[in-house]
C-alpha cells in the first residue's frame, strides 16, 4: 500500500492513488508493478540478493555495526557492477559496461495522464462524503437533505460530480481545493432562527381565591 494503492481493490480502494503515485506522475515516472503472489516476475532482483547474502556470508571479517555493514555493501557494489565479469551478458561484460553504453530513458510527458475513477458511495447523516486524493482523505458536503441517499461519484482529477444513484440528479459539483480538508457546499448559510415568545393572551394568571 505504501507504493500502489490502485490496485488494492475494494469499493472505496480502487483506483484510488496515493501520494507516491502523485509523485511519480509529477515526474512524468511510469509505475510498473510486479504480479502479486507470482515471484518468477522479480526473479532478476532475487537473484541480486541472493548473491550479496552468499557474498556477505562468505567474508572473513563479519560487520558489527552499522557503518561497517555499509562499507561491505560499498565494497560489494563496486565489484559486482565494475569488476566481476556477468555470465548472462555479452562477453561476458561487466553491468557498468552494458549500462554506460545503451540510451538511456528519460521522464515522459504525463501531462494529458488523466486520474478518472467512479465510486459508490452514502451520503452520511451529516450530509457528506468522503473522497481520498493523493493519500489524504477529504470531507465533501453535500447537504443535510441529503442524507443517507446513495450516489454515484465521478471523478476526473480534481473535478468532481456526485449524483443520486437512483434518480440520476446531479447533486454536487466541483474543484477540489487540496488546501481544504473539507469541502463546503457553498450555501449561504441560512437566516437564524428565532425565538418566539409566549402570546400574553395565553398566559394563565393566578386568581387568589377570598
Amino acid at each position: 500500500m505504501v507504493f500502489t494503492t490502485r490496485l488494492s481493490g475494494g469499493q472505496r480502494g480502487a483506483g484510488t492513488r496515493n501520494g507516491f503515485e502523485h509523485e511519480l506522475r509529477k515526474l512524468g515516472v511510469v509505475q510498473k508493478n510486479s504480479r502479486p503472489n507470482h515471484p518468477t516476475t522479480c526473479g532478476k532482483a532475487e537473484r541480486f540478493q541472493q548473491t550479496l547474502k552468499k557474498w556477505l556470508r562468505g567474508q572473513p571479517d563479519q560487520p558489527t555495526t552499522i557503518a561497517e555493514l555499509q562499507a561491505r555493501l560499498d565494497r560489494f557494489r563496486a565489484e559486482y557492477n565494475h569488476r566481476r565479469p556477468h555470465r548472462s551478458l555479452e562477453h561476458r561484460a561487466t553491468p557498468a559496461t552494458v549500462y554506460t553504453s545503451r540510451p538511456k530513458a528519460s521522464p515522459g510527458d504525463r501531462d494529458t495522464d488523466t486520474h478518472d475513477r467512479v465510486r459508490r458511495d452514502r451520503v452520511d447523516k451529516a450530509g457528506k462524503i468522503t473522497l481520498r486524493y493523493q493519500g489524504r482523505l477529504y470531507s465533501i458536503g453535500i447537504g443535510r437533505t441529503h442524507a443517507r441517499t446513495h450516489v454515484i461519484v465521478l471523478v476526473h482529477d480534481l473535478q468532481i460530480r456526485v449524483v443520486d444513484a437512483t434518480t440520476g440528479q446531479l447533486l454536487r459539483e466541483l474543484v477540489l481545493d487540496p488546501t481544504k480538508r473539507y469541502q463546503p457546499t457553498g450555501r449561504p448559510p441560512g437566516p437564524p432562527r428565532k425565538r418566539t415568545s409566549p402570546n400574553p393572551q395565553s398566559r394563565v394568571r393566578a386568581i387568589p381565591m377570598s
